[in-house]
């Protein structure tokens, strides 16, 4: 009988699946010879909503390494991020460049 009261238990027993937390990805800018700091700075404050101070030190670390993060973000919302930065650097004539990959 106790058998039967263990066996209705289990079968009563929800189970949850756990839930992976979707990819985030890094959106990086790149630096280049022609892109002035300033519109660097311009868009990620604008664009990534960085502070002034933030702003400054990410885009030195682009000017001195290359490369940097702007921002870590969910697939689309990086897909946005980048095409958003695009489409502003096109329009004030930089060539600046901005990609995403995985974290």
């Amino acid at each position: 009988m106790a058998d039967r009261t263990r066996k209705k238990e289990q079968e009563d027993t929800l189970t949850r699946e756990r839930t992976e937390e979707p990819k985030k990805y890094k959106v990086l800018l790149l630096n280049d010879d022609y892109t002035s700091m300033e519109f660097v700075v311009w868009v990620l404050m604008n664009v990534f909503r960085h502070s002034q101070a933030s702003a400054t030190r990410v885009m030195l670390h682009i000017h001195n390494h290359g490369t940097g993060v702007a921002g870590i973000y969910s697939r689309e919302v990086a897909e946005t991020r980048v095409a958003q930065v695009k489409q502003v650097a096109k329009e004030a004539g930089h060539p600046l460049e901005c990609t995403m990959e995985p974290e």
